[in-house]
């Protein structure tokens, strides 16, 4: 059973929230909250997989609770809600360690599937919504050194993660079987010491591994 938090200062988007998700067998809202300080306090009792939260709210924002949060809970996942697609907000709520984004627009088989694919620990972003959104902050620094740890292989996977593709496709563009690629991601974020795929997008990018905006890496 997967369980969600919902964080919206707006109440009918909890309840319509709630309705699509209670609906489902394999999902249960565990807590709802009206801004961010009282998410923080609700996710540390409830211990919610996913956490729905909206960027902006009141007390305390979206991005600040998602740190927050996160250090309370870190084994729990955040899916941003925007009304934008590109919300300039959006890229400091990775920063703050959430795994995605969601319109608050999104149709009902959109959100499931969003708080399936986080809970899973997939991408949810597109490849062209990722470019587009590090394109406005990409301001590359020098690779740590932790990077001369990965393996040529494991290099090879970061740079095609950073273009958003999934392991399936990772797999058919390396010519290997898709367990093989899912443990060199895993090994990515574990030598990176970074949460989840859209977290090492979001590194490939800072650090110059890519060069925002084109769909090669270089």
């Amino acid at each position: 059973m997967i369980g969600v938090l919902l964080a919206d200062d707006q109440a009918l988007v909890r309840a319509g929230f709630r309705l699509i998700l209670d609906a489902e067998p394999d999902i249960e809202v565990v807590g709802e909250a009206g801004d961010g300080e009282q998410a923080v306090a609700v996710a540390a009792t409830a211990r919610p997989d996913v956490v729905l939260m909206d960027i902006r709210m009141p007390v305390m924002d979206g991005i600040a609770a998602s740190r927050e949060l996160l250090r309370e809970v870190p084994e729990c996942r955040v899916i941003m809600l925007t009304t934008f697609d590109l919300d300039d907000y959006v890229v400091d709520a990775f920063r703050a360690g959430a795994s995605g984004f969601l319109l608050k627009t999104a149709p009902p088989h959109q959100l499931l599937a969003a708080v399936r694919t986080i809970h899973e620990g997939d991408a949810l972003l597109a490849p062209a919504s990722t470019r587009r959104l590090l394109e406005q902050v990409a301001h590359p620094t020098t690779p740590p050194p932790a990077v001369a740890s990965l393996t040529n292989r494991e290099h090879d996977v970061l740079l095609l993660l950073a273009r958003g593709l999934s392991n399936a496709e990772i797999a058919e563009q390396m010519v290997v079987e898709p367990s093989t690629v899912k443990s060199h991601v895993a090994s990515v974020l574990s030598k990176l010491h970074l949460r989840d795929r859209v977290h090492a997008v979001v590194f490939a990018y800072e650090h110059g591994l890519v060069r925002p905006g084109s769909p090669e890496p270089r």
